[in-house]
């Protein structure tokens, strides 16, 4: 029984742009190193690896983010601008506490909205999916009341 989400992991290419896109979201490096070696092959079943990682967490200290950016071996495939009907992994959400301020801040930053707009559901949430640094898909969410 699994009892906590450790982390979410996204390969990147420009491992600094992908991490000042999600310290601009407000997350937080936790750490940055290279991991290599043939232990690290077992674990992902690539054999003697290198690959540059950060870790990143949330304010609240509850969810990390895992960026890497593989030096060896190369990548394989790119599925960074498939569109969100696509089937595996496409995006992360964050919750925010000001939607505006941030869809603001990151689009300045080059970000950009899927939509033309940010979308209230109900009177649950204000949302919307931005594409960040190498089209890498982030939905983010306002709670409403």
């Amino acid at each position: 029984m699994a009892t906590t989400l450790n982390n979410v992991g996204i390969v990147v290419e420009d491992l600094s742009a992908a991490i000042d896109f999600f310290t601009e979201l407000g997350l937080e490096v936790e750490g940055r190193g290279m991991i290599e070696g043939e232990w690290a092959g077992r674990v992902t079943g690539l054999g003697d690896q290198r690959v540059e990682v950060a870790m990143l967490r949330t304010p609240d200290g509850h969810g990390r983010l895992e960026l890497s950016r593989f030096l060896d071996p190369e990548v394989v495939s790119d599925h960074r601008r498939a569109p969100v009907n696509s089937l595996g992994y496409l995006r992360v959400m964050f919750q925010v506490d000001d939607i505006d301020d941030t869809v603001d801040r990151l689009t300045a930053n080059g970000a950009e909205l899927v939509s033309s707009e940010v979308v209230q559901y109900e009177d649950v949430y204000r949302l919307c999916y931005l594409r960040g640094p190498e089209g890498i898909l982030v939905g983010i969410a306002e709670a409403l009341g």
